[in-house]
Order: structure tokens, then sequence, then C-alpha cells
């Protein structure tokens, strides 16, 4: 007995040992290089775990790899080097430079076809949709974290003006009125905002219907030339410097710099990213609301609808088909109605599906957090070839030509019409740089 309980455990460690031995069934990573920091690294790693235990097979590795301009830079260099990432996570200025880099990119549409998965485009917000399909309809890039700017205002500082916190103003004129009154009550920073560029002339061409760009702002190819120093244009402009000579506009730098002045309470009103949304609930220590963009009510067309910002991913060539199959199946996760429709409800950025949106309508959300349907209400109106959307090339440069231009304006080197004069005649010194490389 003792000897056949002694073979019977020789057996049993034989079999441990050989099972140690073979190899392991791996699972297959999929690298996915993005942008988000703070609150937002934190949803895109949940993403990243939430879509790992739900299957055995891949697992996507999120690495943050800085901003948005950084994170391309890299991704472009590591392209070359042969070891790009699969996924990579490309601000909306950046889409027409991923569109030229023909043998770079694989579009999206190939990728969720190859793994055999139903792909269907009509499902995601049409503005959102429309931005990143070719010419020929294919979808080239994933619709991920796309916002819309909005009006955020503090209902606070609004009742301790003496101004309504349900009735935020929606015309510039009105704007103007409310940051008088709340300079008038002590606010030193009645009005600011982010991402000036964005919000102050690109949104402001769409939401007021004219073009921030020929060729339907670029849409219809890359010999495009930016007119946003129309008479509406440096009317806009020579406001705001107006306003922040008298101390109603307060400027507080580029990209997103303003924001942090807002979540604190330092400033009672700012344009900037619907995505806001996030860090002024978890951190602002008053109450907030939500409202639409600021429009002239004297404008023909006005207001016609806002263009998105964010970002969405890139898959990047030269991968294994296996791995494809994987970004395919993420892709699948990330666009399923609860998952979409949770990140939405977490972030402030744009239910990118319809079913997302329907189904966070349905449970009463925006109900409860009035003001965070806002973005989408400005986004899902039907567009004109003067609001689809901007998409140029060499867009950073052009958006860092119109920053400087526009510190400019505010602090009174220059009028609104000599400033954006110049930031066309630069940008579109930018775009012929851009079709020549593109024609090489």
């Amino acid at each position: 007995m003792r000897k056949l309980t002694s073979n019977v455990a020789s057996t049993l460690a034989l079999a441990a040992a050989a099972l140690m031995a073979a190899p392991a069934q791996a699972q297959v990573e999929i690298q996915w290089w993005h942008s988000m920091g703070g609150a937002l690294g934190e949803w895109v790693n949940d993403l990243a775990a939430d879509f790992n235990k739900s299957q055995t097979k891949y697992k996507v590795v999120p690495t943050f790899k800085g901003g948005y301009d950084t994170s391309m830079t890299a991704a472009i260099a590591a392209f070359r080097a042969g070891n790009a990432p699969h996924i990579l996570q490309v601000f909306e200025v950046g889409t027409a430079t991923m569109m030229a880099s023909k043998g770079a990119i694989v579009p999206v549409g190939k990728v969720m076809a190859d793994a055999g998965l139903k792909f269907d485009p009509t499902i995601y917000v049409p503005a959102v949709a429309g931005y990143y399909t070719a010419p020929n309809g294919q979808m080239l890039s994933f619709p991920f974290n796309s916002s819309t700017p909005v009006f955020h205002y503090n209902k606070d500082a609004f009742k301790a003006a003496g101004l309504d916190p349900e009735k935020p103003p929606k015309t510039w004129p009105e704007v103007t009125l409310a940051a008088a009154k709340l300079k008038a009550s002590g606010h030193k920073c009645p009005f600011t905002t982010s991402w000036v560029s964005w919000t102050q002339l690109e949104s402001f061409s769409a939401w007021h219907n004219v073009e921030f760009a020929t060729k339907g702002n670029g849409m219809r190819g890359n010999d495009a030339r930016l007119i946003f120093n129309s008479p509406l244009h440096v009317r806009h402009i020579e406001n705001l410097a107006n306003m922040a000579s008298q101390g109603l506009f307060v400027y507080k730098g580029r990209g997103n710099a303003a924001d942090a002045t807002f979540v604190s309470g330092e400033c009672a009103m700012t344009t900037g990213s619907s995505a806001l949304y996030g860090n002024i609930k978890r951190n602002a220590k008053f109450a907030s609301g939500i409202s639409t963009l600021p429009y002239y009510p004297d404008a023909p067309g006005a207001p016609q609808n806002t263009v998105i910002g964010g970002a969405s991913l890139w898959v990047m060539s030269g991968k294994k088909a296996d791995e494809y199959k994987g970004v395919a199946q993420f892709f699948a996760h990330l666009s399923k109605p609860d998952v979409a429709a949770a990140s939405h409800q977490r972030t402030g950025y744009l239910p990118v599906t319809i079913p997302s949106f329907e189904l966070t309508d349905k449970s009463g959300f925006y109900k409860q957090n009035p003001g965070t349907d806002v973005s989408v209400t400005q986004m899902i109106r039907k567009t004109t070839d003067k609001s689809r959307g901007i998409r140029l090339g060499n867009f950073v440069q052009i958006r860092t030509i119109v920053d400087e231009e526009m510190e400019n304006i505010f602090s009174g080197k220059k009028t609104a019409k000599a400033g954006l004069d110049d930031a066309v005649k630069r940008g579109n010194e930018q775009l012929v740089r851009f079709q020549a490389a593109s024609k090489g």
C-alpha cells in the first residue's frame, strides 16, 4: 500500500512538473498610449481593467504618454523605430495629420471588419462619426472622448451678484452684462475661457454658421485656407478685448489653464470643454450650472451647432492579425451602450453612440444633473457644410499662432482686426506647407 501511494505521489509530481514546464497560454497584449491624467487617467485605467476582466485572451495595457501633442510625436517616432503602440489617442486637431500618414494607420472600419465584428457607423452621433470618416465613407478612427465647448457658471457667485442662478446668459451681450454685475459685487475674474481658438473662433464659427476656413473648413480638401477674420469674427474678438480692458474678461493662459481658475471659484464664468464637468463635480465647493455657448442674436443662422473636441483612438499599422482582433474586441466593448453611457456620465464627454445617450436619458441622469445634456443637444442638431467640423493640416501649429495673436490682442498690443489678419496670414502659410508635403 505504501509502495502504491509512493508511485501515485511520484506520478503526480511528474505531472505537475510537466505542467509547469509547458508554456502557459499567454495573453495577447494590446498597448494603448493615451493623454489622460488625473481623474480622467483613472477612468482610462478602469476601462482597460473592466475589459481585461471580461475575457481572458487579451490584455489592454494603458500608458500615459503626456499631453496630446507629446504623445503624438512619441508615437510617430516609435512607428519609425518599429515599436509603435497598437492604439494611439489623438486629439481632434491631429486628425488631418493622421489621415495623411499613409501606411502608418489602419482604418478602424477595416480592423472591425477583418475581426468579423459588426460595426455600424450610424449608431455614433453623426457630428462625431462624420469628423472621423474619410470621403469614401470609411471610418478611420474610433470616437472615444469627444467633447464640445459649453458655458460653465458659478451659481453661488450669481446669487451674490443679484443674478438669477437659474437663468444663465444665452447671448454675448448678456454675458457682458452679467460680468459687469459680478465685477460690481467684488468678483475679480467675472469671465474667462479655456482653449481660446477652439471656443472663441472654431466653435464660435460653427455656432454662428460661418466658415473658419474654406473648403468646408478643410473637410473637402487640404487646399483650404483660413478666413476667420470676417467682420463677425473681428466684432467678437474686439468685444472680448474691450471686456479684458474693463476687467470683465480675464485671460488665464493657453490650453485648459483657465479650467482650474473656474473650479477653484476664482472665475465665475467660463467657456470650456463639456468634459470639465467631472472635475467640477469632484472638486468645486460651489453650486455650478452648464448652459449653451453664447451667441450674437442678430447673426443669421445662429445658433447652429458646435464642433467636437477631445480625441479618438487610431490603430497603428504593422501588428499581428491576432493583436488586431484584440483591438477590435476592445472597441466593441467600449461601444456597448452601458459602457459608453457610464463613461459619458462619469466624465462629461459626449455619449458617442445614440444608444448610450438614450440609455442615459431613460436612467433619469439628465433630470438629476441639469445641464449635462447641453453638450449633446448642441451636437445633435443638423450640421451644415460650415458647421460639420474643422479638419486642417498643421492644425497644432495654427492653434499656437492663434494663441500668440490673441494674446497680442487681449494685452492691447494689436487691434482685433490686425491680430486676426496676422493669424490668418501666418496660419495659411502652415496650410500651404502641409499641402506641399502631402503632395510629396
